[in-house]
């Protein structure tokens, strides 16, 4: 199987190349990506010898350039990780997370149908489905549920699901959809909360965290993440939309002080900060659909996995 893998110099598409290739000798995978802040070559840097892979630096908003690689390349799959991410990035400016992530999901499909491109890879987020109340811990979003996306970010990919479904039912693309919980793990961006606040304890600077903290977020490795797109683009059904969580929730500020405790940090220097705006309270998504159609089963415990992922940072690999 030949593999387009879009974003893949970023966290979750950096471990899925790894995972895809470590998993499936027959798998040649060829990465595409823009290398903004957010992706990093040196995070490839493990597979940039090995001869089933090649690195190519693009767009995936630019039409013609995608249309020549996808020509050239022949992917059997398309699989999309390509997207601008930061939820206080898109606040401050919209418009770069319109084009990347509604404008280039669509040119990726245009090429998918132009080239005959047997499959196609959507991922997404929990966070298009909007937020869940606090004092009601039993309710979970279904695949079936409004998308009630709260940022720029959010509604971003909440566009780009409805546009695979609707290339899915007008032009008959075979393309899936996950939707993940939160990711940990190694290569994760600085200024994502949980390496955040690592470098914040081990620099000895305050650890900021916005308002009370008692926002609520399930926590998914992810290699768990990786495991399930695997089983989604192999055995996956056409058009059908698979939640992937671990269903391990925590507060935010009870996961700050999980890594206090493990480096040795004073809690006393987490710092409240004023909150930001339309700051989703919970995220939980059901995940039944893809644990019993494709078998699907978290594997990392959560306290070996963060103590493994607080461990990977303060090793200086970050």
């Amino acid at each position: 199987m030949v593999l387009l893998v879009t974003g893949g110099a970023g966290f979750i598409g950096a471990n899925f190349i790894f995972d895809m290739l470590r998993r499936h000798a027959d798998c040649r995978i060829v990465c595409l990506d823009k290398l903004t802040y957010a992706g990093r070559l040196e995070t490839l840097a493990p597979v940039m010898d090995d001869p089933r892979f090649r690195f190519v630096r693009g767009d995936i908003a630019d039409r013609e350039a995608v249309l020549r690689l996808m020509q050239r390349e022949r992917p059997d799959a398309v699989v999309n990780f390509a997207a601008e991410s930061h939820v206080d990035r898109s606040i401050e400016d919209p418009g770069v997370f319109l084009r990347t992530n509604i404008l280039g999901t669509a040119a990726l499909m245009d090429a998918c149908l132009r080239c005959g491109t047997a499959r196609f890879h959507q991922v997404s987020t929990d966070e298009v489905y909007g937020d869940l109340p606090l004092d009601q811990p039993g309710l979970r979003f279904g695949e079936q549920s409004p998308l009630r996306a709260s940022s720029p970010y959010a509604a971003s990919k909440a566009s780009a699901d409805l546009l695979v479904m609707a290339y899915v039912r007008t032009y008959g693309l075979n393309a899936t959809i996950s939707r993940s919980a939160n990711n940990y793990g190694p290569h994760q961006h600085g200024e994502k909360l949980i390496p955040r606040m690592i470098a914040c304890a081990l620099a000895g600077e305050p650890l900021p965290v916005y308002g009370t903290g008692e926002n609520v977020r399930d926590w998914l490795h992810v290699t768990d993440h990786c495991a399930a797109i695997d089983l989604i683009l192999r055995r996956g059904r056409a058009g059908e939309i698979y939640n992937v969580g671990a269903g391990c929730e925590r507060s935010n500020i009870d996961l700050v002080r999980m890594i206090c405790r493990e480096l040795g940090c004073p809690q006393e220097r987490i710092a409240l900060v004023p909150d930001r705006p339309g700051h989703d309270l919970r995220y939980a998504v059901d995940t039944d659909k893809i644990r019993r159609e494709l078998g699907w089963r978290p594997q990392v415990e959560f306290e070996q996995g963060m103590r493994e992922t607080i461990r990977w940072y303060a090793g200086g690999r970050g």
